[in-house]
């Protein structure tokens, strides 16, 4: 159990929030009156009222919000606590989506300590049902969790990024993967730049703990064509059998598929699949591997072991 030490809140981006003691939260929105509410998964951020307190005896010296944050709780560390994880308090339900984040541009924090603890501390949650919360309130992990496989779609295309050409790869993948019983995270539309795609496929398997991300687009022959090589640069371990598979099983389609530069890596415990661009091709791959990567996700997180048959 958690006790609420602030509810914090800016009306404008760009400002500091600061302790109202009590707010209305909404259902897939956020903080009512807070600049940072929105459909979209940062809707509620959380601090540990430990790490705060541990800060400050640094030398720290920063009220309530400093930090960007809207709950500041006593008793729980959020960052250790698994993505999906749901807390209660009161009428309200959050549900956890990330933990960390990236900051572009550093905070008065960070240039007078060196360091500033939201970005490796901090932790984002849906409002998965509305309600008040007040200073005083106790917060309470809930048993009951979506432990459905979660998956995020990145398409990778300058012209659709362009919006020159609709994403039909992007739409057909989330529907098959939703289909067999995925819980989709993010679908994300790209340009063909690696350091973008570098930035998301990290932030997306270490901050959103995504079990699975499927890539379409910008693996074959063409100048601009970088996905395999954004991949491999993120990963931690390969994963070559996958890719491998996918492009035997099509060669028997087409002999062209040999043109595929596309790769299969684990980073952490994230699986990523690169898949080509053109939507019969999505669904081709997508048919040779769909039914074999849930073993392999839950031999990766640990939920099955990886047993050989006899």
């Amino acid at each position: 159990m958690g006790i609420v030490k602030a509810v914090c809140i800016s009306e404008n981006r760009g400002t500091q929030k600061v302790n109202v003691k009590t707010a209305e939260f909404a259902m897939n929105y956020g903080i009512v009156g807070d600049a940072h509410g929105g459909d979209w998964h940062r809707q509620v951020s959380l601090l540990s009222n430990e790490k705060i307190e541990a800060f400050q005896r640094e030398g720290a010296d920063v009220l309530p919000g400093a930090f960007g944050e809207n709950l500041i709780v006593e008793g729980f560390d959020f960052s250790s606590i698994p993505i999906g994880t749901r807390f209660q308090c009161k009428d309200v339900i959050l549900q956890l989506t990330q933990h960390g984040k990236q900051c572009h541009s550093h905070c008065q924090i960070y240039y007078k300590m060196g360091k500033c603890i939201m970005p490796t501390e901090g932790t984002f949650a849906e409002v998965i049902k509305g309600g008040i919360i007040s200073v005083g309130d106790e917060l309470i992990q809930l048993k009951d969790r979506d432990d459905r496989l979660t998956a995020a779609v990145i398409t990778l295309s300058d012209s659709g990024f362009a919006g020159q050409r609709e994403d039909r790869s992007g739409l057909l993948l989330k529907e098959l993967l939703e289909e067999k019983g995925y819980r989709m995270v993010e679908s994300l539309l790209l340009p063909d730049e690696q350091s973008q795609i570098e930035e998301e496929l990290i932030r997306l398997s270490d901050q959103r703990d995504v079990n699975l991300i499927v890539t379409t687009g910008g693996t074959g022959f063409s100048p601009r064509d970088c996905t395999p090589e954004a991949t491999l640069a993120v990963a931690t371990r390969n994963a070559p059998g996958i890719s491998e598979a996918i492009r035997l099983y099509s060669m028997a389609i087409t002999k062209r598929a040999m043109l595929s530069r596309g790769v299969s890596v684990i980073r952490g415990k994230t699986l990523i699949v690169n898949l080509p661009g053109s939507p019969k091709a999505v669904k081709e791959s997508m048919d040779c591997i769909v039914d074999q990567l849930p073993h392999g996700l839950n031999v990766l997180l640990g939920r099955v072991s990886n047993c050989a048959r006899p």
